[in-house]
């Protein structure tokens, strides 16, 4: 045999070998939970059941086209100048209304910089969610006043955060419960590993609440991870389930079970919410430089606010009086947003170094007179140009 042929014939067990390594461990199909369609059926599930009154569906409907209509206000201020960025929860208000209307009161939240749904079911007002984003402020809100952290842009932290006020309020002997929200993204960081590994030590009263919308900025998820994402749970030893993130009935009844687990002293739970981000990562990414419009289509089709007015009108539910009334609380919520982002003051630009250090710090101060000086110079320029 040739040196030739012999190189030619270990070329396929080399590449055997290589698939071999790539090819996805055999899992089985993973089971999402939906109890309404997204042409707007009604469908049971054997472990989750949900029943609520046409005032209560009506309320859910309402959250989401708000929470949407806010959404798509933000983003328009932040294209005409008025925001520095802002992230879009368009194709994710099922997810975040039936997540939110799970909680009571005195349960308390951790959430990313996403969570916009979430809030407006806190009672946030939504204009106090853009001061941050006009850089006015560093979050307009008491967390205290409705048990609603502020937004955390560090990627995947707010679940440790929420591992450790869980264990606290553990110790303490509530029954309250804590959520966490995290993307597909976040699930890869170290962070979320910890607070798994810490919350089912010491059996935290948590819920960790992941959006899987189905892109990390431009990452797709199945570069992210080779199984689920909810069966990650079972290394850690608590459970997880998939629920159809579209669906916000399914949202409500699976995450209340879980928070219900939690404050029975049972531990963690991990809901993935598998949705679909239909906008930007933030209005600085632009997604048609790494996803196909008929992914977006396709997921289209799945509106959690379109199968929610279907069934809504299918089983006479809602009048035509109802959804005119809501188009109009619409417009009239989207021009007080733009009236009071247009009127919030800038802050006072030497205020950016305060409260940075509670005894004062020497570095801080150098920089605060660089920029005093540096701010006086425009004064100097405008009274020599008179």
């Amino acid at each position: 045999m040739t040196v030739e042929s012999t190189a030619a014939a270990r070329k396929p067990r080399r590449a055997s070998k290589r698939t071999s390594a790539a090819k996805k461990p055999q899992s089985s199909e993973p089971q999402l939970v939906q109890l309404l369609t997204p042409e707007g059926e009604r469908v049971e599930h054997p472990d989750y059941s949900i029943d609520l009154s046409a005032e209560e569906l009506r309320a859910l409907y309402r959250d989401m086209v708000l929470t949407r209509r806010f959404d798509a206000e933000a983003t328009a201020l932040q294209r005409q100048g008025e925001l520095g960025l802002w992230a879009s929860l368009l194709g994710q208000e099922a997810a975040q209304i039936g997540s939110g209307r799970a909680l009571r009161d005195d349960d308390y939240v951790f959430p990313t910089y996403r969570e916009h749904g979430v809030a407006w079911c806190r009672g946030v007002d939504p204009t106090n969610l853009l001061g941050m984003f006009r850089g006015v402020n560093h979050g307009g809100w008491d967390p205290t006043t409705n048990n609603f952290h502020l937004y955390t842009i560090v990627i995947g932290s707010q679940t440790l955060h929420a591992t450790g006020y869980a264990m606290g309020v553990a110790k303490d002997g509530a029954d309250s419960a804590v959520i966490a929200y995290f993307g597909d993204g976040a699930s890869s960081q170290g962070d979320v590993a910890e607070s798994f590994t810490f919350s089912a030590v010491y059996n935290a009263p948590v819920v960790f609440f992941c959006q899987n919308n189905q892109w990390a900025i431009s990452e797709p998820t199945e570069r992210q991870t080779r199984v689920p994402l909810y069966q990650r749970a079972q290394g850690y030893g608590f459970p997880g389930v998939r629920v159809d993130g579209n669906d916000v009935l399914a949202c409500l009844a699976v995450t209340r079970s879980a928070l219900e687990r939690a404050r029975r002293g049972e531990g963690p739970t991990l809901v993935e919410a598998f949705t679909y981000r239909m906008g930007a990562h933030t209005t600085s990414d632009d997604p048609t430089k790494y996803r196909a419009d008929d992914e977006r289509a396709a997921w289209e089709a799945k509106d959690p606010i379109l199968r929610v007015r279907t069934y809504l009108e299918k089983e006479k539910l809602a009048d035509e009086a109802f959804f005119t009334e809501l188009e109009a609380e619409s417009e009239a919520l989207g021009k007080r947003v733009r009236e009071v982002v247009r009127a919030m003051p800038d802050p006072e630009p030497m205020s950016l170094f305060e409260h940075g250090y509670a005894d004062g710090n020497s570095l801080v101060d150098e920089e605060r007179a660089q920029f005093a000086a540096y701010q006086a110079s425009f004064a100097d320029s405008a009274e020599e140009g008179k």
